[in-house]
């Protein structure tokens, strides 16, 4: 076998169909459009994502994605149960939390309420839930913060 000699697989390669030209060509009149309509028509089709006339979706969403309060405090959470596992009974105020590497940013510190918490802790922070400052005092604890 000879690169000269090779053929494609008989019946594997068909010629392409000539349509419109000429009823004899068997292709001509309609040109495989049907007969009459929108698709039959020259400079038919429409533009990428008309959906024939409903809304298109592009613009039945919002237009604007709703707004971010000036005055938001973003907060860097401490839960009760990061305070159990890392941290010995005693007193902590920000800088202490830092230093124990619960909080890594510069933002305020909010206590929350996740997990339990046995040990005794006076806690001072920017922020703390209802449920963190109930499960505190009720381990003996004191949760102090900025706004009080």
């Amino acid at each position: 076998m000879n690169l000269h000699t090779l053929r494609p697989a008989p019946g594997s390669r068909r010629p392409r169909k000539r349509i419109a030209r000429g009823n004899s060509a068997g292709g001509g009149t309609t040109a495989g459009r049907g007969t009459k309509g929108q698709h039959a028509r020259t400079g038919k089709g429409q533009r990428f994502g008309f959906e024939g006339g409903q809304t298109p979706l592009l613009r039945r969403q919002p237009k604007f994605g709703g707004f971010t309060s000036l005055g938001r405090t973003e907060y860097e959470v401490v839960n009760l149960s990061m305070l159990e596992k890392k941290l010995p009974a005693g007193d902590y105020d920000q800088s202490a939390l830092r230093a124990a590497r619960l909080v890594r940013t510069k933002r305020p510190i909010k206590l929350l309420g996740s997990g339990e918490v046995s040990k005794k802790y006076t806690l001072t922070v920017d922020a703390a839930s209802a449920k963190a400052r109930e499960a505190v005092s009720k381990a003996g604890g004191k949760v102090t913060t900025s706004s009080n």
